[in-house]
């Protein structure tokens, strides 16, 4: 039985394009700067984003990581929505490893108003930590994969700049936003110094994220990924699979939010399941209040039927379409199950 695996954008398999780009890639030691595929890798990413250079880093963690480090000092106060990536997945990291103390703004569905910014921002005062950076994540991952309003974007991120925050945009999933809102790559990347983009999300690539800014920050980043080990040698292995897919796998990003709208659709006419959030992009999160029925029980009736999910809570599930995905496999989600829980 063939598995329909909606655990995440994370467990595609690199497309055979992809496997002949990462066979045939032309090499050199990255750690000199000498591997061509990389190179025009990181100078692709930073032209669509309209900034100046890119740097390669193993994940979207590494780059997100290596970016708040090159931005701030260790005791410094960087500023987050409370279901931010960055805090929320990243293992600690931003504390951890780059010493920073985290303050946390309950946003509106991901979103960081200017007014909640307005009041996080302490005055200068000798007790507390010196506030330098503001992160943002779009498309938003815990807010239900949602894709942050631009207008909103610029009012916050125009207000940080006026306090003397330096800005950060975890855009793992930039390019779900890019197709939901029409505006260009370079349009939502504008207002902030760094982007991290991720390569082996939406876009298909078996690993690999690329940071982005000005020459001068990605210098400094560059030294920042070696120490913390992410020099890889003849990385235009790995970077050729996410060339390919940063040129040709974006454009059909609109159809995984199609089949997200369209499971959305199958699974809320069947009764005791909602959604928590809205569907706009490639993810959706299940409610479940079926008598008897929770999120783990129905994870498991899936698994048993060859639909693999997560259990978020313990009345929710996320659901996540990518490219190997069809509209087939939508409706035998909806079709097992109405099966399972008609059954109960």
């Amino acid at each position: 039985m063939q598995s329909i695996d909606l655990r995440s954008d994370t467990i595609t398999q690199p497309t055979p394009e992809m496997r002949e780009a990462m066979y045939s890639a032309e090499l050199g030691d990255d750690v000199y700067g000498e591997d061509p595929t990389v190179n025009r890798l990181e100078a692709v990413a930073a032209q669509v984003l309209g900034k100046e250079a890119g740097l390669f880093t193993a994940s979207g963690t590494m780059g997100n990581l290596i970016a708040i480090m090159t931005h701030t000092n260790p005791g410094d106060e960087i500023f987050l929505d409370a279901g931010a990536h960055i805090y929320y997945y990243e293992v600690g990291g931003l504390s951890r490893v780059a010493g920073l103390v985290p303050h946390l703004i309950e946003g509106d569905r991901g979103l960081i108003r200017r007014h909640q910014l307005e009041q996080a921002v302490r005055p200068d005062n000798i007790h507390f930590p010196e506030p330098k950076l503001l992160c943002m994540e779009n498309t938003h991952n815990r807010a239900g994969g949602r894709v942050l309003p631009h207008d909103e974007v610029l009012a916050t991120t125009e207000l940080a700049k006026q306090l003397g925050l330096r800005l950060h945009l975890d855009g793992a999933r930039l390019f779900n936003a890019v197709a939901a809102s029409s505006q260009a790559p370079a349009v939502l990347a504008a207002p902030f110094d760094s982007i991290m983009i991720c390569l082996s999300k939406g876009l298909a690539a078996p690993m690999g994220s690329v940071l982005v800014g000005s020459t001068k920050f990605i210098a400094k980043a560059r030294k920042i990924r070696k120490m913390l080990g992410g020099g890889m040698r003849q990385a235009g292995v790995a970077a050729a699979a996410g060339l390919w897919a940063l040129e040709h796998m974006t454009d059909r990003l609109a159809d995984d939010h199609e089949r997200a709208r369209s499971l959305g659709s199958g699974l809320t006419a069947i009764p005791g399941l909602s959604l928590l959030q809205p569907v706009e992009t490639n993810m959706l999160y299940i409610q479940i209040t079926v008598p008897g029925w929770n999120a783990e029980k129905l994870v498991a009736a899936w698994e048993e039927r060859g639909v693999r999910s997560n259990a978020v809570a313990g009345d929710a599930i996320r659901l996540v379409t990518h490219w190997e995905i069809d509209d087939a496999q939508i409706q035998s989600v909806v079709a097992i199950t109405k099966e399972i829980l008609g059954a109960a």
